[in-house]
């Protein structure tokens, strides 16, 4: 009979001392932290490297079929393209987090999108600002809602999170009617994934968030020292550090290009920014909160979070809501990106996109292990893909089969690395 631990799963961001491993600053050198990670690699525990690797290899395979792919044009409007994929998906890690699912979110998306839409156009004539925020506050509600249900009532999160997608489907209709279209005209709103920012602007954000970065992990690493806990070596921080600031002024400098054909364009778009705060938001909630131990707990093994003390539903129904809430953000980019709603959205299509994301990005679909950095990864492969396949003019039909051949690759590295773990 298999005998399962009663101690709730240790979050992956806190690795534990283990015999033989280094237990104090001094030990910590550069080639012991190396041996670690390729032990860790080999043993199943390969984090986000098999994405970048695919990352690379899709981006010299389409370059390689046409040299418009890595153009700087292009590249800014993949990661607009992808905005969408990379939000629903980081809503969906929470889900799959706690071995869940939510397939609702992309109609509670269109829900937000039309709330937000009905509430600025001329008729009514709300703030856009206040729009925005009652959009995402029932974007959240209904989250919160669907997660009770789950939770005080022990049903499955497959059955009632379908339930969530027929339902918001047909209030969709019912607002917008069969064929429906609401057209958006605030500038502000239809900005928000169609203006960029000014080149200056962007340099001094992205000079005050490496800061905060650099800040943050340095203080982290130097506690875990002090602590006399296992940590990297300097060197490490700072080639962490370094890497982050490279990564943000590569963006810069392909963002910052000018990309316009009959009038300038330049400057990183808003969106980006967007995803990128959601992104910093989640992974500390997930990273560096007591709530976010709790959710990898309950994820790993959801018994031995409970005889811990934790309170399980709460923990899935916040979970849920945080789903719920990204989602509604997705859906007012959605929305403005198209500058109008329509009954054109597909949820059902979107949610499918969300949940290959996050698995193609390395969440696992067995719950406790996940990252929304691996959303926005995955979202960014989904979007390489049909960018890709659209410059060559390849078919939808051939690339439904490539996304559905990459996401089974990505489930079966996920379950290859569970049995490693586990061995």
């Amino acid at each position: 009979m298999a005998v399962h631990s009663t101690t709730p799963r240790t979050p992956e961001h806190e690795v534990a001392p283990q015999p033989g491993n280094p237990t104090s600053p001094a030990d910590a050198t550069f080639g012991s932290y190396a041996h670690d990670t390729w032990r860790k690699i080999i043993t199943g525990e390969s984090g986000v490297l098999p994405v970048v690797v695919g990352l690379i290899v899709i981006g010299i395979l389409f370059q390689t079929a046409n040299n418009n792919f890595l153009s700087p044009g292009n590249i800014v409007n993949l990661l607009v393209q992808g905005s969408v994929f990379m939000l629903l998906a980081m809503g969906e890690v929470f889900a799959l987090l706690l071995g869940e699912i939510d397939l609702s979110i992309g109609f509670v998306a269109g829900i937000s999108g039309i709330i937000a839409a009905e509430l600025v156009k001329g008729t009514i004539g709300w703030p856009v600002w206040l729009a925005l925020l009652i959009a995402l506050l029932a974007a959240t509600a209904i989250g919160a809602i669907q997660g009770t249900i789950i939770t005080r009532l022990g049903l499955p999160s497959f059955v009632v999170t379908l339930a969530g997608l027929l339902a918001w489907q047909g209030v969709m209709l019912m607002i917008l009617g069969n064929g429906g279209t609401l057209p958006i005209n605030n500038a502000f709103f239809n900005g928000i994934a169609n203006a960029s920012i000014p080149p200056l602007w962007g340099w001094l954000i992205m000079g005050i968030a490496v800061a905060l970065y650099a800040l943050l992990i340095w203080s982290r690493e130097h506690r875990r020292r002090s602590s006399g806990l296992v940590a990297p070596p300097s060197s490490i921080t700072w080639l962490k550090i370094a890497g982050i600031a490279a990564a943000g002024i590569a963006l810069l400098l392909i963002a910052n290009a000018n990309r316009g054909i009959l009038f300038p364009i330049e400057g990183l778009p808003w969106v980006v920014l967007l995803v990128l705060g959601v992104l910093a938001l989640w992974s500390v909630l997930l990273g560096r909160t007591a709530y976010g131990r709790y959710v990898y707990a309950v994820g790993g093994n959801a018994e031995a979070a409970r005889r811990a003390g934790i309170g399980l539903a709460n923990i899935r129904t916040i979970a849920f809501a945080c789903s719920g809430f990204t989602a509604g953000i997705a859906g007012i980019v959605y929305a403005s990106r198209l500058q109008s709603v329509s009954t054109n959205l597909d949820g059902g299509q979107l949610v499918l996109y969300a949940v290959a994301a996050a698995v193609i990005g390395g969440t696992s679909l067995f719950g406790g292990h996940g990252k929304a950095l691996h959303a926005v990864l995955g979202g960014i492969v989904i979007a390489a893909i049909y960018n890709g396949m659209g410059l060559l003019g390849l078919s939808a039909a051939l690339q439904y089969v490539v996304t559905a051949l990459v996401l089974l690759a990505a489930v079966t590295v996920d379950s290859l690395a569970r049995r490693g773990r586990a061995a």
